[in-house]
């Protein structure tokens, strides 16, 4: 061994010890044996106590010069370590981050995560094992629903077998993917108590990944503490008041105060601040760290504003459901112009059915920053025409936009897909592409207290990203490091 191999073996060595604590042998000797330098085991002792105490992360970073070593370093680095993802660099990217369209950018990916550059340059060199060429396309945050009862056959307000709501959800979960849903909230519409018992635990949150599909962020409750004037598909034999209080809430869904956010299964929950023991159940709800939404409901503004007060801070599909606007008491709807408490952010259906144009750009130009895109989209999402069910109301499909209720006529849930309403609500609006796409990414984000790990390209957050171009078309999706194309 030269002396030139010989200080990149100690520097190696004391790098590692440094970094990883003891080094196994192997490690060392078989990969530089592959790059043509042999290593005996009495080498192992080139690194003493008081080099290793010497060197730092960043002496050495700066010691390691060569190209090999930084392959050496890198590969040993992410072979060590199981269950990390590849090291990915997106080149010739237009990102979307911080209110910005970034042109001829890169991205680096590792573990799951957004890392910054210098992180990539010290730790692993000039050597990604995948290279993604963006080509110029929009490279945006995955996009979240926050208000999804079903897609592709599964109704997720439906009781079936444990196989057979694992293998629903896994289905769903996967296919969402398609449409650059990286993220979604899985929602259950009013229903008997036993409906919630035997299916919140199946949907609890759970990571996406090239597996699992797109991440389950916790479950929608929406009902049964809803107005019954304003039930709309919902069936009203399981509609219910909280006399209760809160107690009515822990009985129905299975509720633990106690638990920290991350572990409790719902995470948003819809309600009529009228019923009677919602409004003084709202507070101990926020406690138990769930965002409130009101909806299906005939609330007056000032009922809303107090919802608000006490820690509301969502409308489920404005417009639908709830008190029409009137000069006089604007009902839920006038929480738009409110200064008297926060604004919350609202939920809007951009199908062209749910809600007109119109009413969608009237709701943009009085609060940009509120608007929060859901699909509401029901079983039928992803299938033909026909006969389907939402929850236990039977529904039919109408060509390839409109779900009724059979039995009245009444909207029952949509058929749009995610990427569809980004792309509707640039058209309705007028709003830029960069305001689109916040609509389905930081919004709803910030509506979970997540966008520190969702909805944004910034360091740290996960590598949940969409590729669209000019037209907001997903041309590809990267989940966890794992990149998919269709």
């Amino acid at each position: 061994m030269s002396n030139t191999e010989r200080k990149v073996v100690r520097v190696l060595v004391t790098y590692f010890t440094v970094m990883r604590g003891k080094i196994l042998e192997w490690d060392i000797i078989e990969v530089l044996k592959s790059m043509g330098i042999i290593l005996q085991r009495a080498d192992m002792e080139l690194a003493h106590t008081r080099e290793r105490d010497r060197y730092t992360k960043h002496a050495l970073t700066n010691t390691i010069k060569t190209a090999r070593v930084n392959q050496v370093v890198s590969k040993l680095q992410r072979d060590k370590d199981h269950n990390c993802s590849c090291l990915v660099k997106i080149v010739n990217a237009r990102l979307i981050r911080n209110h910005k369209i970034i042109d001829d950018d890169v991205l680096y990916l590792y573990n799951g995560k957004i890392i910054d550059p210098q992180t990539y340059f010290f730790t692993f060199g000039d050597l990604p094992d995948v290279v993604i060429d963006a080509k110029g396309l929009l490279v945006a945050p995955g996009f979240i629903d926050v208000q999804i009862n079903g897609a592709f056959g599964v109704d997720f307000s439906q009781m079936q077998s444990e196989e057979k709501m694992r293998k629903g959800i896994d289905n769903v979960a996967k296919g969402l993917l398609k449409y650059g849903c990286t993220s979604f909230v899985p929602t259950i519409i009013s229903s008997g108590i036993e409906v919630y018992q035997k299916v919140l635990p199946f949907l609890k949150p759970r990571k996406g990944n090239k597996t699992n599909g797109a991440e389950i962020l916790g479950v929608h409750v929406e009902g049964p503490f809803i107005e019954p004037s304003k039930c709309g598909a919902h069936e009203e034999s399981h509609l219910r008041s909280a006399s209760g209080g809160f107690s009515d809430f822990v009985k129905v869904y299975g509720l633990n105060e106690g638990k920290d956010q991350k572990d409790q299964i719902v995470k948003i929950v819809t309600v009529a601040p009228e019923v009677e023991g919602v409004s003084d159940s709202l507070e101990d709800l926020v406690r138990a760290h769930i965002t409130v939404s009101l909806g299906h409901s005939s609330a007056t503004v000032a009922q809303a504003e107090l919802a608000v007060e006490k820690g509301a801070r969502f409308i489920t599909h404005l417009f639908n459901a709830m008190q029409q606007f009137h000069h006089r008491d604007p009902g839920i709807i006038g929480l738009l112009g409110t200064k008297r408490v926060p604004r919350p952010y609202y939920g809007i259906i951009c199908d062209g059915i749910h809600v007109h144009q119109n009413s969608i750009k009237m709701a943009y130009d009085s609060h940009p920053e509120g608007a929060v895109l859901v699909t509401d989209a029901m079983a039928a999402m992803g299938l033909p025409p026909g006969d389907y069910t939402l929850g236990d109301i039977p529904v039919r499909k109408i060509g390839d936009e409109r779900v009724e209720v059979i039995d009245n006529g009444r909207l029952a849930g949509s058929v749009i897909t995610i990427d569809a309403c980004v792309r509707n609500f640039r058209e309705f609006t007028g709003c830029s592409i960069i305001e689109a796409v916040e609509a389905a990414t930081l919004h709803p984000a910030e509506l979970l207290g997540i966008q520190n790990i969702k909805g944004t390209l910034n360091i740290g957050a996960d590598a949940d990203l969409v590729f669209l171009d000019d037209d907001l078309r997903v041309m590809r999706q990267c989940i966890s490091n794992n990149n998919t194309k269709y």
